[in-house]
């Protein structure tokens, strides 16, 4: 058997064994023993105790046994002493404990990754990429958008009117742009461009004349039961035959829409002439009533107008 510290021969695990139980027993003896014994006194009252105890079992223990029990239990030798609180003991506790908790927290952990990861690519993302989209288009696109359509209309006509109206929206635009108002400056890159579709439009506008349709009606105006309203129906035919939308607001509802045919608002004597024109031969002689040329905003009129228009009859 190899040497202990210090050169003595190491005890036999006989003898270790037994003085380890030798200082269990002396924990449970030492209550008996009276506690206002001097140190030595304390030490041999101890020694005689545990000689009746093992005696009473049948068990002969060595006076160096018991020597070194009574000097382990003085020493504390064998006592368990457990780790502080601290962080390395929390860290440990958890280690060992992982089997307990370890498979949850996994889980809660994926799925709080997931729910992060949703978001982030969900919502996060989008609206970043939204957000640096809005910035360039302000910044560049709608600028160069405002530039290009007021251009067009430039380009397409030599109207005061269309001309003052471009300026007006370009420069509204550009100061929304600025301001960082990107649905104001869309609005008026819309206008523009309505603006340069419509100058660059040809047609012209014909009373409607086909068999089993009207080509006009007439109305009692809500406000004044004791009047009336007449409309020719017309639509607007574009230089290849096909017809061209045009916006129109009906003077009853308010309602704005783009429709190729609609009642336009006429004095009564042109509504008169035009019912009696088609009632001798079911057919109107003259049906162009108005002719639209490119550069122009609005068409020229070869009948009285007024300005109402109805989009149903």
């Amino acid at each position: 058997m190899p040497d202990a510290p210090g050169g003595r021969a190491a005890p036999p695990l006989d003898d270790t064994m037994l003085a380890m139980d030798v200082v269990d027993t002396l924990r449970h003896a030492e209550a008996l023993v009276e506690r206002e014994l001097s140190e030595p006194e304390r030490a041999a009252a101890l020694k005689r105790r545990l000689r009746e105890i093992y005696a009473s079992q049948g068990i002969e223990v060595p006076d160096h046994i018991l020597d070194q029990g009574v000097t382990a239990l003085a020493e504390s030798r064998f006592t368990y002493r457990p780790t502080p609180p601290g962080p390395a003991r929390s860290l440990a506790t958890l280690w060992v404990t992982r089997g307990r908790w370890g498979r949850p927290a996994g889980l809660a952990l994926a799925a709080l990754l997931l729910l992060g990861g949703g978001w982030y690519l969900g919502v996060r993302l989008p609206a970043e990429r939204a957000r640096i989209a809005e910035q360039r288009e302000l910044a560049e696109g709608l600028p160069r958008a405002l530039a290009a359509e007021h251009a067009r209309v430039r380009a397409a006509t030599r109207a005061a009117p269309a001309l003052e109206r471009a300026d007006r929206l370009l420069a509204e635009g550009e100061a929304a742009a600025r301001a960082g108002d990107l649905a104001g400056g869309r609005q008026r890159l819309a206008a523009l461009q309505e603006l340069a579709r419509g100058l660059s439009q040809e047609y012209q506008i014909r009373i409607v004349s086909r068999p089993g349709e009207p080509s006009g009606v007439w109305r009692v105006p809500e406000a004044n039961p004791q009047a009336r309203n007449y409309y020719l129906i017309v639509e607007a035919v574009g230089r290849d035959g096909r017809p061209v939308e045009m916006t129109v607001t009906s003077e009853e509802d308010g309602r704005t829409a783009r429709v190729t045919r609609w009642g336009q608002r006429v004095p009564p004597e042109v509504f008169e002439r035009v019912r009696r024109d088609k009632e001798r031969d079911g057919v109107i002689d003259q049906p162009v009533v108005g002719d639209k040329r490119a550069g122009e905003m609005e068409p020229q009129w070869t009948i009285p107008v007024l300005g109402g228009a109805i989009l149903q009859w």
